[in-house]
């Protein structure tokens, strides 16, 4: 498989490198954690001439002695070097029951610099504070961004590249299968259903594997609207789904902690306050939903907004969907004091749907950043102070409004 380095994650490995907090990689299933475990590894050994590396991978049976959470313990101790920098690299170290033990015995002994991945149902963002006693830095990343495919696929045309990356999407490993059935297959099969599901399955004891699917279908088919957990279970029962609030809620809490959704709140503009009950859901790569459900049918306005929203969270902003009285705003991006409203459109070439995008923006009084982004096939323009930029260009660079 092609390797490309993904600079904004290595640049930000860079400045934690020997910070005393365990530093924990997370993201969807297959998007890359023990590569960039690996990149770590070559950096280390290629810029630290007093390093001793110490990487155990559960993936392999080298390793599978291991298993246990002394022994895990007990193998690091006795590969640590005195006078030299111990980095401690372990792959899918829900491997190890109780693995929290040994990590946080080792983190106290204030010896190595610890560096963790491991499945997203095992080790969630927000059980981090209690699953690591001590201080823990964690690296979330994503499937490939639009840029990462531009270096996986080199080209000149941005505007060709990015109608292939909607359907394409960010999961790398699909790249290696030139038949689209076959790729469609492995992400469904061997990614979806066999890694993150069967994860979930696992750390929750679920035992209603077909409302679980059936939710799955329905967040992705409703990709960019707003729903609440009150309609999803009415929709599903009516479908002769045995669903109640209770259960729907928890299964969707269950598929945004492994990161197969992000949920995006309410926000409303006037009111400066978010909004409870109605939430979007956005998947982690849009190419899940084309696997599962096709493209026969393709949403090229829904897909380009869920790029978009993914983006933004990759950038790092807190996203909302921003409520102006009776209009909406696809997304309010924040992010240290600063805040952007954003529009999403596939397709402005006619007049009506320019208005009707841009609507929404010229409604906001405030002197925060406006922008349309759409598939313009030109360079960015201002319209009554609202930035119009082409989305090939938006998500090939940092602009941000």
């Amino acid at each position: 498989m092609k390797l490309i380095e993904r600079s904004e994650y290595i640049n930000e490995i860079k400045d934690v490198l020997q910070t005393p907090d365990i530093k924990v990689i997370t993201g969807v299933r297959r998007s890359g954690k023990s590569k960039l475990l690996e990149n770590i590894a070559d950096h280390i050994n290629d810029t630290d001439p007093m390093a001793n590396l110490i990487h155990i991978n559960y993936n392999l049976t080298d390793f599978e002695d291991l298993a246990e959470y002394h022994a895990l313990e007990n193998y690091a101790e006795e590969h640590y070097q005195k006078d030299m920098n111990n980095y401690l690299l372990i792959d899918e170290v829900q491997m190890c029951p109780s693995f929290e033990k040994a990590i946080n015995s080792l983190h106290a002994k204030e010896k190595f610099d610890i560096w963790v991945t491991g499945s997203n149902a095992f080790l969630q963002s927000s059980d981090l504070a209690t699953l690591f006693v001590g201080r823990t830095y964690e690296i979330h990343i994503f499937p490939f961004s639009f840029r990462e495919y531009l270096a996986y696929y080199p080209t000149e045309n941005l505007y060709t590249s990015l109608t292939k990356y909607i359907t394409d999407g960010g999961m790398a490993g699909s790249y290696l299968y030139k038949n689209e059935v076959q790729k469609y297959r492995y992400l469904n099969n061997e990614v979806l259903n066999a890694l993150i599901v069967r994860d979930i399955e696992k750390k929750y004891k679920i035992r209603n594997e077909p409302l679980l699917q059936k939710l799955i279908d329905f967040l992705m088919d409703n990709i960019g609207n707003v729903t609440s957990i009150r309609t999803i279970t009415d929709t599903l029962s009516s479908s002769k789904a045995k669903a109640d609030h209770k259960t729907i809620g928890k299964y969707i809490e269950h598929l945004c902690k492994a990161f197969a959704f992000y949920r995006i709140r309410r926000y409303d503009i006037r009111g400066k306050k978010y909004l409870r009950s109605e939430d979007k859901y956005y998947l982690s790569d849009q190419s899940f939903k084309y696997a599962r459900l096709g493209t026969k049918n393709m949403d090229y306005g829904h897909a380009l907004e869920n790029i978009v929203a993914i983006e933004l969270l990759r950038r790092g902003y807190e996203v909302y969907v921003g409520a102006l009285y009776d209009k909406e705003i696809d997304f309010v991006a924040m992010r240290q004091g600063h805040k952007t409203y954003i529009q999403v459109a596939y397709d402005i070439s006619e007049n009506k749907t320019f208005e009707r995008e841009i609507k929404p923006l010229l409604a906001i009084k405030d002197a925060y950043p406006k922008m349309l982004i759409a598939r313009t096939y030109q360079p960015t323009y201002l319209h009554e102070g609202i930035h119009v930029i082409d989305a090939a260009e938006w998500l090939n660079n940092s602009y941000s409004g």
